[in-house]
């Protein structure tokens, strides 16, 4: 059984840890690596990342494996909740073994954050080592194939897209091979989900499965977000951020080449993209327990695929799950709000 999220490659759980009022809208999601960890890979084309351990990832370095990625609110200062979730794996013995002691290891935890500072009010509120360690231990507590929760939690707590309120979103597919491809994304984007001549999400409009609102829906949702957007300070800085996981046997190379291509799924669901002030990074996990078509070399685009379409109907999700924020830090109406729910 499949609950279209990320957790159905099996083996990968998802912990949040969420923070909101008293000043506060923001957080952190982990995906916790089975046992033993999973195959890891990075491709980042934001020109104003923020991110953590991401060059032990590339393909020519040694570490082979990761247990945990982190995705986290608070810009920079947020990078610092990678830190609890080291200290929990640190107790659990995983880890990069360095020593002779079963105990010496050096857990790498890649991480990745977005700009959220201020959105609750207060632009010192941001996640820390404590917040990590909360999510990490979330996820450990979760069952097996857990659904995920998405829209304004963890690192999707205080994330905007566009004029409309982000969050986070999941979503999962099957290959006729039977390999599972899925996908985690913090949709924080300085582009636009909504087409303003339709108030269609893009990623919508690419998955052909559109039904358009009603003109006067549409109008009172274009006032509506004409009205808020003054309230707002202009994101200086924002990013969509994902995770994208197989259970097939990949290699780190394979693995970076599933990032690269899982970018495209942004593309398709946001615009524009990738611009000097988005730090839009994409981490690949590989759990390696299904082996791919040895006599096809080809075998490897069906999840390249899979990897991009995963990741536009994830965002898709994320705005849909998302509810309003009016704070303040500023004024967020959610997609539901303004279109329902069709």
């Amino acid at each position: 059984m499949t609950v279209d999220a990320l957790t159905d490659v099996a083996g990968l759980r998802v912990g949040h840890a969420t923070r909101s009022g008293d000043g506060r809208l923001t957080g952190t999601t982990v995906v916790l690596a089975p046992e033993g960890g999973a195959v890891a890979a990075v491709d980042v084309r934001g020109g104003g990342p923020g991110t953590k351990e991401t060059d032990a990832l590339d393909p020519r370095n040694v570490v082979q494996k990761v247990d945990a990625v982190v995705l986290t609110g608070g810009s920079a200062y947020g990078l610092d909740a990678a830190s609890g979730v080291m200290a929990w794996l640190e107790e659990q013995g995983r880890g990069v073994r360095v020593g002779p002691d079963p105990r010496h290891v050096v857990p790498v935890v890649p991480a990745a954050c977005v700009f959220d500072l201020g959105r609750g009010g207060d632009f010192r509120a941001r996640p820390d080592a404590a917040t990590g360690r909360a999510a990490v231990e979330a996820a450990a507590a979760s069952a097996q194939g857990a659904a995920v929760h998405e829209g304004c939690v963890g690192a999707g707590t205080g994330a905007v897209a566009g004029q409309l309120k982000g969050g986070v979103g999941t979503a999962s597919a099957v290959l006729d091979s039977g390999i599972t491809v899925a996908a985690l994304v913090v949709v924080n984007a300085a582009g636009s989900v909504l087409d303003p001549e339709t108030g269609v999400l893009y990623g919508e409009l690419f998955q052909g499965r559109v039904q358009y609102p009603e003109e006067r829906v549409h109008e009172a949702a274009r006032r509506r977000l004409t009205e808020v957007a003054s309230k707002n300070a202009p994101p200086p800085l924002n990013t969509t951020l994902a995770v994208v996981a197989t259970d097939a046997d990949l290699t780190k190379a394979q693995a970076q080449k599933m990032a690269g291509t899982a970018h495209d799924g942004i593309a398709r669901a946001v615009r524009p993209v990738h611009l000097l002030h988005d730090g839009d990074t994409v981490f690949a996990l590989a759990t390696g327990t299904r082996t791919l078509d040895s006599a096809g070399p080809l075998a490897l685009n069906d999840v390249l695929a899979a990897a991009a379409d995963v990741v536009t109907r994830a965002i898709v999700r994320a705005v849909r799950a998302a509810g309003p924020v009016d704070g303040p830090g500023g004024v967020w109406p959610s997609y539901r709000e303004l279109y329902g729910e069709r």
